[in-house]
Formats: structure tokens, C-alpha cells, sequence
């Protein structure tokens, strides 16, 4: 969809006099920043394995190890039932919604950066204490501390990438976030499937995680703060020397204005959570801050990455052979990432929801009515049964991969304007883990209760959530991030809480494609 902007003596819809260079400073800042994502990317992977990990379950859930091995000639949905299990899983994700308002708070303040570093020696301290565990009370606090690690890392990691990338690829860097993540999430299979057999494999799977926390700290020290930041606190001949550096040119006056206008207009707003309830903010307050993070976890795509080792031997895989199933996902997730960071830019974040919408769909009903029909009578399911499974799994990996993955982070960080921007992040990813920790704690008595009717359910969301991006999101595609409020005006049903701007100033508006 086209958007609307305004030409005036003060800037305004500026984006054809932009001009760039792709320069090894800027590589270096976005390749150390998208870093964080890594973390992210490790728990998601790392968790699931050691939650089916025999020696990890025999030392603190010795009534799901004795479940499991009742079970170990069947299959059986409801073997991992057990709420502080999962509790183990969703704790890191209850403490990441409630640490963002405070990454919010440093986010905006102290730039950036400053949250990269401290997600960073927070996660670091987590992965510390989880190797270590004597007990579960240390496995939880291990877990709340990497969550807060997580609550600052996706608080700016995200907004840091959008900043510093120019508006023509700012679609592809921005998943750097999601790359990093997924790589994480393949590493981390790999390590569960060569320790699972030790006693003390669990300790390294958790341990390991110090590692891209370190390289996320030390490279930080290096980072340069976005221009936005800088020209937001004030610094405005360093935000012009970071513009000039990272774009790779002297001609950077219009955006530099732009960022200039942006930061007043951000001055005065004290209050930025309140504002952001006002009328006018309303899109960005639906669609970025609400209604995508939830969706993005109500795919069902986390139930998969958390539990894909303990799914798969509730499906009689053996233990092996669902740490293999579940790396080959992982394995996928990756080859969707960069068919995303290849084509977003190009084809619109609009078409690839939409079309992946409906891979999404059919491939969780395959699931479902293949469960249905061979699976849960105690029967273990056939090798070709199981493959096909694997396979349809993997096509939903696939279309998530390219699509509510790396998109659902990389709009939501497009669409609010600088002056709720940190605040906007804030709700984006507070919603993100409440509806990660809900679906965390949530999906094994699901599958328990609900059997093959939870990939169902999965399905149904997804033609919800299909729906709200058909009706309500514009294409933000090589938009420049400071004009992005000006696509509302044009929008059937937005434009109706915007206040024209030609009715203040009589000038008329001008598509931005």
C-alpha cells in the first residue's frame, strides 16, 4: 500500500535525497549487534533438549524420568506433563516481559548500546549459575536471570539494527536478529545431540550459553550508538559523524534532518507509554506493540523450537533420533532465514505473511489429521508415518522461518515514530514472552488434554492472525523509518484516527511506494 507525505521548507517525506554505501563500520556494528539474537536463539534450542535428557531428568524430575520410562515401548501425549518442568522453560520468559519496561527505560535514556551490553553480562551471569545447578530453585534463578538477559537483548537489538540500516535494506538487516537466532537455536541442537549421553551433557548444553554472551559484551564495547539515539540525547555532532561513518558518505543532510525533526518531536513527549494510548497512535499500538508479537508465538512455531525433542519421542521417535528430527527443523528455520533476508525487500512483508499464511495452515492440519488418524492408540507410529510428519513439520518451519519469524520483529521495530519508539519496543516484547511463557507452560498439558486437536488450534489462530495482516498492515517495504507514520494516512481504516496533515498546513500529500 502507498503512503502519504508531506513536502514542506522542513523536510517531510525526504527519502529520495537518502544516500548510502554499505561500509565495513556499518558491518561490523550490525553483525556485533545481531549478536543478541543469538541468546535468544541458544535458550530456544538448548532448553528442549535438556528437557528430554535423561540424566538431567533423573537428577530434578525424577517422576517425569520414572513416567518415561513406563512409556519407553509406546506412545503416550502426556509423558511430559509436569508444570514445573515447563515452569523451567516459561520462568526465563516471565522475566524477560518485566525486565523490557526496565531495558525501556535505558533503552531511551542511555542509548542502545548500553541495553546490548547489559543483556549481555545478565545472560552471562544466568548460563553461570544454570551450569552450575544444585537444585531447581538455582535452575530458576538462572533461567530469571538469562530472561532479563533476553528482555534487554530483544529491547534493543532489534531497534538497533532498524536505525542503522539504510530504508532500501533495512528489511534484510533487521534479520540479521532473526538469523542469529536461528543459527543459535542449530548449535544448540548439535551440542544436545553429542552430550545427551553424558551424565553431565545437560551442564555443558546450558554452560555453553556463556560463550555468545561473551562475544556479544566484548564486541559491544566497540558499538557505535544509532544516530537516532544520539540525536534523541542530544548529541547531535556525534549522531551526524556515526550518520556520515555508517553511510558511507558526507551527503546525509536530509535523513540527518529528518532525525533532527524526529528527536524534537520526541522531546516533548514526556510520558511516552501514555502517548502511546492516544488516537493517533492507535495503528502502531494494534498492529506493532499487540497484535504481531502475540500472533508471532501463537503460530504454534515456539511450542515446536522448545519442545521438538521431547514432541518427537512423545511421537515414538527414540531419544536420538528426536534430538536429530529436531536439529533438521532447526537446520530448516535457518535456510528460511536467508530466503527472508534474500527476497523481503523485494517482494514486501505483507506477501510473505500472507503466503506463508497458508503453507502454515495446511501443513499444522497435515499434522493433525495424521495424528488423529495413527497416532495415540499405544502403537508405535511407522517409519514412513514418521517421516512424513518430519517432512510436514519442516514445510511449516519453512514458511515460519521466512515469514512470522524474522517479520515479527523486524515490522514492529518499523513502525513507531522515535519519540515512542523505546516504549513501543517495550510492549512488543513484553507481549512477545507473555505469550511465549503462556504457550511455554501451556503446550504439554495441551498436547496432553487436547491430543492432535492442538495443531488444530494452531491452525485456526493462523487464519486469524492471517487475516489481520490482510486488512490491517500497509507494505512498509524501503520506507524510510522516520516516514513510516506517513502510510497510515492512506490506509482504508487508519487514516480515520489521523489527523490530515494537509488540513494544517493545506499542502497536499505525496505517495511514498
Amino acid at each position: 500500500m502507498a503512503g502519504g507525505g508531506m513536502v514542506n521548507g522542513k523536510g517531510g517525506a525526504r527519502a529520495e535525497l537518502y544516500e548510502h554505501k554499505i561500509t565495513p563500520y556499518f558491518i561490523f556494528a550490525c553483525i556485533v549487534a545481531a549478536l543478541g539474537g543469538s541468546l535468544f536463539g541458544y535458550d530456544l534450542g538448548v532448553s528442549g533438549g535438556v528437557t528430554s535428557m535423561d540424566h538431567f531428568l533423573k537428577e530434578f524430575f525424577p517422576k517425569v524420568y520414572r513416567r518415561k520410562q513406563e512409556h519407553l515401548k509406546e506412545t503416550d501425549y502426556c509423558k511430559y506433563d509436569n508444570q514445573i518442568l515447563t515452569l523451567f522453560t516459561s520462568s526465563l520468559y516471565f522475566a524477560a516481559l518485566f525486565s523490557t519496561f526496565f531495558a525501556s527505560h535505558v533503552t531511551r535514556n542511555k542509548g542502545r548500546r548500553a541495553s546490548i551490553l547489559c543483556g549481555a553480562v545478565s545472560f552471562f551471569a544466568g548460563a553461570s549459575i544454570n551450569a552450575g545447578a544444585q537444585n531447581i530453585a538455582m535452575l530458576i534463578i538462572g533461567r530469571c536471570l538469562l530472561g532479563v538477559g533476553i528482555g534487554f537483548g530483544n529491547q534493543a537489538v532489534p531497534l538497533y539494527l532498524s536505525e542503522m540500516a539504510p530504508a532500501k535494506i533495512r528489511g534484510a538487516v533487521n534479520q540479521l536478529f532473526q538469523l542469529t537466532t536461528c543459527l543459535g537455536i542449530f548449535i544448540a541442537n548439535f551440542i544436545n545431540n553429542a552430550t545427551e549421553k553424558h551424565k553431565w551433557g545437560w551442564r555443558l548444553s546450558l554452560g555453553l550459553a556463556t560463550v555468545p554472551a561473551f562475544l556479544m559484551f566484548v564486541g559491544g564495547l566497540f558499538l557505535p550508538e544509532t544516530p537516532n539515539s544520539l540525536v534523541e540525547q542530544g548529541k547531535l555532532e556525534e549522531g551526524r559523524r556515526v550518520l556520515e561513518r555508517v553511510r558511507g558518505t558526507k551527503n546525509i543532510e536530509a535523513e540527518f534532518q529528518d532525525l533532527v525533526e524526529a528527536s524534537e518531536a520526541a522531546k516533548a513527549i514526556k510520558h511516552p507509554f501514555r502517548n502511546l494510548l492516544k488516537r493517533k497512535n492507535r495503528p502502531q499500538l494494534i498492529i506493532g506493540a499487540l497484535g504481531i508479537p502475540a500472533f508471532q508465538q501463537l503460530t504454534g512455531m515456539n511450542s515446536v523450537l522448545f519442545y521438538a525433542p521431547v514432541i518427537f519421542q512423545s511421537l515414538g521417535f527414540g531419544s536420538g533420533a528426536s534430538l536429530w528430527s529436531s536439529t533438521i527443523t532447526s537446520g530448516t528455520l535457518v535456510v528460511a532465514t536467508f530466503i527472508s533476508m534474500a527476497f523481503v525487500d523485494r517482494f514486501g512483508r505483507r506477501a510473505f505473511f500472507l503466503e506463508a499464511g497458508i503453507e502454515m495452515i495446511i501443513a499444522m492440519v497435515c499434522v493433525a489429521v495424521t495424528l488423529a488418524i495413527k497416532f495415540g492408540q499405544g502403537v508405535e507410529l511407522s517409519k514412513g508415518i514418521g517421516i512424513f510428519l518430519v517432512v510436514m513439520i519442516c514445510i511449516f518451519v519453512l514458511a515460519y522461518g521466512r515469514s512470522w519469524g524474522p517479520l515479527g520483529w523486524l515490522v514492529p521495530s518499523e513502525l513507531f515514530p522515535l519519540e515512542t519508539r523505546s516504549a513501543g519496543q517495550s510492549i512488543v516484547v513484553c507481549v512477545n514472552m507473555f505469550f511465549t511463557a503462556l504457550v511455554a507452560q501451556c503446550f504439554l498439558v495441551s498436547l496432553c488434554h487436547l491430543r492432535y486437536g492442538i495443531f488444530l488450534l494452531f491452525a485456526g489462530l493462523i487464519v486469524v492472525m492471517s487475516c489481520f495482516i490482510f486488512f490491517l498492515l500497509p507494505e512498509t517495504k524501503q520506507v524510510p523509518i522516520e516516514e513510516i507514520h506517513l502510510l497510515w494516512q492512506k490506509h482504508w481504516l487508519w487514516k480515520s484516527y489521523c489527523e490530515p496533515e494537509e488540513e494544517k498546513t493545506g499542502m497536499k500529500p505525496v505517495q511514498v511506494v
